[in-house]
C-alpha cells in the first residue's frame, strides 16, 4: 500500500471536525485538497471510510475503527520523531579521535581544552599514533576520526583539509645556513640530514621535494618523534626538514620564532612546499552529534590558529 502520512492526518481532521471544509481550515488545506486525499485513502485500503451527504460527514463503521487506532499510533509516531530530533541536538558522550604526533602535540591540546569548555559532557579521547596507525585506526573504526597528514592512499576515506603549513630547514646557529634569511631546496644538496621516519606522514613528501629540486642528501638518522629530531641536530649530526607545526617542539624555540637561548634556527625553504593538515572519517558512515561537534571545533581552531613560520613566496 502507498499510503501517505498527510492522507492519515487529514483523515483523522475530518474524523475530529466532521467537515471537509473545516478540517481543511484545521490543517491549511482546501475542501479539494482534503476531498481528495480521503478518496486516495479509501482507494488504498479498498475501503469506504466517511458517508458525506450535502449536511454531514459521518464515519463508516470501518472508519470510526480506524480513528480510534491511528490516533493513538500517530500520538506514539510523533513522540518517537521528537525523541530522535531530541537525539540530533544531543551533545555528549566519548568522542575518540586519532592523530599523527606533531599534530597530538601542537594542535591537539588547544581542541581538548576548547572542547572541555564549551562542550563539558563531551569527552575527547586522543589516539597518539604515527600516521600509517592513525590512519589504519579511522579505517577500522576504532576511532570516530582522525587528523593526518594528507596523502596518498586515503582515498578510501573521506577527507576535509584544515590546515597548510610549510617545510622549513633546521640547523645549528653555527651552521652556514644561519645567517641567511631563507634556504633554497637546492641548496640542501651534499648534506646530512636527520628525518621523520616513514610512519610519519611527512616523510614521503619531504622525499619528493627533495629529488625534483636536486637535492641529494645523506640521511644519517631517521626517527620517530620531533624532539629526537632536534636533539640529533643540537649534537651537530645533521641538520633537518620539519613541518612548521613541529616548531613547538623545538628546544628553545617558540611557536612565533627562536629565542635568544635557541642553539637551533628555523628558517623558510624556497619554493615553499607545503603540507596540508586533514580530517578524515569513513565514508558511508554518519558521525554522531557529539562527534560531529568536535568535528567542527577543530575546523574552527585550526582555522583561527597562528600562521606558520613561512618564505612568502610561492607554493608549490
Amino acid at each position: 500500500m502507498n499510503i501517505s502520512l498527510r492522507q492519515l492526518k487529514v483523515f483523522l481532521a475530518v474524523a475530529e471536525h466532521g467537515s471537509f471544509s473545516r478540517a481543511g481550515e484545521d490543517i491549511g488545506l482546501t475542501q479539494p485538497a482534503v476531498s481528495r486525499c480521503i478518496r486516495e485513502l479509501e482507494q488504498e485500503l479498498g475501503l469506504k471510510l466517511v458517508d458525506r451527504t450535502t449536511r454531514e460527514v459521518t464515519l463508516t463503521e470501518v472508519g470510526a475503527s480506524l480513528s480510534a487506532t491511528l490516533a493513538r499510533v500517530l500520538d506514539e509516531l510523533e513522540s518517537a520523531l521528537r525523541d530522535t530530533h531530541g537525539l540530533a541536538e544531543e551533545r555528549r558522550g566519548r568522542v575518540r579521535v586519532a592523530s599523527a604526533p606533531t599534530i597530538s602535540a601542537n594542535l591537539m591540546p588547544e581542541c581538548i581544552s576548547a572542547c572541555a569548555a564549551r562542550y563539558p559532557d563531551i569527552t575527547l579521547m586522543l589516539r597518539d599514533q604515527v600516521q600509517t596507525l592513525a590512519t589504519d585506526s579511522v579505517r577500522h573504526g576504532e576511532v570516530d576520526f582522525g587528523v593526518i597528514v594528507a596523502s596518498e592512499g586515503t582515498d578510501d576515506l573521506v577527507g576535509e583539509p584544515i590546515m597548510v603549513e610549510p617545510f622549513l630547514v633546521v640547523c645549528d646557529r653555527s651552521h652556514r645556513f644561519a645567517k641567511q634569511t631563507e634556504v633554497t631546496w637546492k641548496e640542501l644538496n651534499g648534506e646530512k640530514l636527520v628525518l621523520l621516519d616513514y610512519a610519519s606522514g611527512s616523510r614521503p613528501l619531504i622525499d619528493r621535494a627533495l629529488a625534483e629540486h636536486g637535492a641529494y642528501c645523506q640521511v644519517a638518522q631517521e626517527v620517530g618523534h620531533a624532539i629526537t629530531v632536534f636533539r640529533m641536530v643540537e649534537a651537530g649530526i645533521g641538520i633537518s626538514v620539519m613541518p612548521a607545526l613541529a616548531l613547538p617542539a623545538m628546544p628553545g624555540l617558540a611557536a612565533n620564532g627562536p629565542e635568544a637561548d635557541s642553539r637551533l634556527v628555523a628558517l623558510p625553504l624556497t619554493p615553499q612546499i607545503d603540507r596540508t593538515i586533514m580530517l578524515v572519517r569513513r565514508k558511508n558512515r554518519t558521525l554522531s552529534p557529539a562527534a560531529q561537534s568536535v568535528w567542527e571545533l577543530i575546523q574552527q581552531i585550526s582555522a583561527s590558529a597562528p600562521q606558520p613560520l613561512a618564505s612568502g613566496k610561492s607554493r608549490k
